[in-house]
C-alpha cells in the first residue's frame, strides 16, 4: 500500500462502524488496521470459545469493512511475520505506510490505554485517541456524578440515565410509578420442554478454520471449540436480539434469578457477548424491549429489569473501573489469599451447584449472573479465596468478559473486596438460598438441610464462619444488623459447631482434597 493519511486501529471488541475511530473515514487515503496477537490470546487464559468467537467475529468484520470499499491490513495470529502485540503491530504497519496519523478509539482496558499513550513516541507519528461513543455515559460525566457523594449506591446513577435516556419514563416520573421492579424478579423456575430454544449460528467455513487454529495453538486452555454456535457477524446478532425480544423477554424478569439444571439460559438474552463486541447498540436494544411493554408484548418488571442490566449496572461497572483503577484491581478488603481449588477448572467436585455451574462453563463459555454472584462468587468469598485470582478465572472463563465490565463485578459486587465501595453488603448466603432458587441441591451428596458436620451443605457453615471471622469489618454494617444479632443469640457450643466444621472443611481445600 501506499503512504496514507490516517491509520485506523481497531481493536477486537471494536466491531462496529459507528466506531469513533471510523467518523469521517476517507475511502482514498485512510487505512484500516486490524490485528490477531499473542499477547491478548493469552495474558489469561481464554476460553477456547472466548477465543474463537472474537477471532471469527474480527475476521468477518474486517471482510464487511473491505466489501464496503475500505482500505484494510489485517494481520492474522498464525502469520508468519506477526510480532505478537498490538504495539508491535502498530509500528510494522507505520513503517510500511508512513501514515500522517494514527487515530484509534479507546480501549476497554486500563493495561491497553497504557500501551496506547506511548504509541506516539514509539512510532514517532502523532496518535489521536478518541473517546468510546458506544456509551451513554463519558468519563467526565460519571466523575462529576461521583464528585462529593459519600454514597455511590448504583440505583441512584441509573436513574439519572433513565432521565437521560427518556426510557421507561413519563415525563420525569419512572413508567409504572417506580424506579425499579426487582422484588418482582425473584421466581424460582422448573425445567420446561417446550421453552423456546435460543438462536444458535453453524460455523462457516471462516469460523471453522479459527475453530481448527484454536484447538491446535491453545490446548491447555478451557473448553473446546466443539459445538460453538455464536453469531460472529452483526446481521445474526440481531436475529439473536430479536428472538430474544419476542421469545424470552416476557418471562426474563420472573425468572432472571433462578437456577435450573440442565438448563443453563433459561430466558436470558444471551446478548452481552455481542453487545461488548460491539456488534449491537446497546440503547437502540434498550429502546426495542421497551417498544415491547409499550405493545403489550412483555411486563414492566421484565422490560425494567432487562433495561436496567444494560444503562445501570454495564454503564455504572465502566465508570467505577476507569474512575478508581489501577489500584481498584489490587483491592482485598477480607485480606484473603487461598488459592482457587482444581475443581474450578475441572468441575469435580460433590457440591452440585458448583460442579453444575463450572460443568456449564467449560461446556459453554457462559453463566448467567445469578450463577456468577451467588454460585462461584458465593463460594469463593465464604472460602475467602483471592480475590484478584478469581477476578482472573472470571476473565478467562467467560465470551462476554472484557476487564472493564468483569473487574468490577467481581472485586466490587461479588467478593466485596472494595470494602462497600461498590455494594451495600456482601453478596453472602447458604445453602437455603440456592435451595430456593435451583433445582441443584436435590442430586447433591450434601444434604442443604443439615447445617454442620459429615453431609452438611459446607455452605451452611461457611457463611456463619465467613460472618463470624469478619465481624470486626462488618458487624457495624446495617444491613447485616438483624444477621449477626442471631449470630449472637445462638448459644456458645453451636457457633463452635459452625466454626469447627467450616475448619475441617476449609483445612480439605487446603490440602488439595477432593470435596
Amino acid at each position: 500500500m501506499n503512504r496514507c493519511r490516517n491509520l485506523i486501529f481497531i481493536l477486537g471488541d471494536q466491531l462496529s462502524p459507528q466506531m469513533s475511530s471510523l467518523a469521517g473515514v476517507d475511502l482514498e487515503r485512510d487505512v484500516i488496521l486490524m490485528c490477531e496477537v499473542a499477547e491478548e490470546t493469552t495474558y489469561v487464559r481464554h476460553h477456547r470459545k472466548k477465543l474463537v468467537f472474537i477471532l471469527s467475529a474480527m475476521r468477518h468484520f474486517a471482510a464487511e469493512l473491505t466489501a464496503k470499499g475500505f482500505k484494510l491490513q489485517y494481520v492474522r495470529l498464525d502469520d508468519a511475520q506477526n510480532s505478537g502485540s498490538f504495539t508491535g503491530e502498530l509500528k510494522r504497519a507505520v513503517k510500511d505506510l508512513s501514515p500522517d496519523s494514527v487515530l484509534v478509539t479507546e480501549p476497554g482496558e486500563w493495561r491497553v490505554l497504557q500501551s496506547m499513550l506511548k504509541w506516539e513516541e514509539e512510532t514517532g507519528v502523532g496518535v489521536r485517541i478518541l473517546p468510546d461513543t458506544r456509551y451513554l455515559c463519558s468519563h467526565e460525566e460519571f466523575g462529576l456524578w461521583v464528585e462529593g457523594r459519600r454514597d455511590l449506591t448504583m440505583e441512584f446513577f441509573y436513574r439519572e440515565m433513565r432521565r437521560k435516556t427518556g426510557l421507561l419514563m413519563d415525563g420525569d416520573a419512572p413508567v409504572g410509578g417506580r424506579w425499579n421492579f426487582d422484588s418482582e424478579n425473584r421466581s424460582p423456575a422448573k425445567p420446561d420442554l417446550f421453552r423456546p430454544r435460543h438462536l444458535q449460528f453453524p460455523p462457516d467455513d471462516v469460523t471453522r478454520n479459527v475453530m481448527e487454529m484454536v484447538e491446535e495453538r491453545f490446548p491447555d486452555h478451557m473448553g473446546s471449540a466443539d459445538g460453538f454456535a455464536f453469531a460472529v457477524t452483526s446481521t445474526d446478532a440481531e436475529k439473536a436480539a430479536d428472538a430474544f425480544i419476542d421469545d424470552f423477554l416476557p418471562k426474563f424478569g420472573e425468572t432472571q434469578d433462578a437456577m435450573v439444571k440442565d438448563d443453563p439460559f433459561l430466558n436470558h438474552s444471551l446478548l452481552s457477548f455481542y453487545i461488548n463486541l460491539g456488534f449491537l447498540d446497546p440503547l437502540s436494544l434498550c429502546r426495542k424491549a421497551e417498544r415491547a411493554y409499550l405493545e403489550g408484548h412483555a411486563p414492566i418488571n421484565a422490560v425494567e429489569g432487562f433495561i436496567r442490566q444494560i444503562i445501570g449496572w454495564r454503564e455504572y461497572m465502566r465508570g467505577i473501573y476507569w474512575r478508581f483503577m489501577p489500584d481498584y484491581a489490587q483491592r482485598n478488603f477480607f485480606e484473603v489469599s487461598r488459592p482457587l481449588p482444581e475443581f474450578f477448572w475441572t468441575a469435580k467436585t460433590d457440591m452440585a451447584c458448583l460442579a453444575t455451574v463450572i460443568g456449564e462453563t467449560i461446556e459453554n463459555a457462559y453463566a448467567h449472573h445469578i450463577q456468577r454472584l451467588m454460585i462461584t462468587g458465593n463460594f469463593a468469598m465464604l472460602a475467602g479465596l483471592d480475590p484478584f485470582a478469581l477476578h482472573e478465572w472470571y476473565l478467562e472463563v467467560y465470551a462476554d468478559a472484557y476487564e472493564w465490565v468483569e473487574l468490577p463485578n467481581v472485586i466490587g459486587m461479588s467478593q466485596f473486596a472494595d470494602g462497600g465501595l461498590l455494594g451495600s453488603k456482601p453478596y453472602a448466603a447458604s445453602g437455603a438460598y440456592i435451595s430456593r432458587m435451583s433445582d441443584y441441591c436435590g442430586t447433591c451428596r450434601y444434604d442443604v438441610k443439615k447445617k454442620t458436620g459429615e453431609g452438611a451443605c459446607p455452605f451452611n457453615a461457611l457463611y456463619w464462619d465467613f460472618l463470624d471471622r469478619n465481624k470486626n469489618k462488618l458487624s457495624g454494617n446495617r444491613r447485616l444488623a438483624q444477621t449477626y444479632a442471631a449470630w449472637r443469640r445462638m448459644d456458645d457450643g453451636q457457633r463452635a459447631t459452625y466454626r469447627e466444621s467450616a475448619r475441617a472443611f476449609l483445612q480439605k481445600l487446603d490440602d488439595g482434597l477432593f470435596v
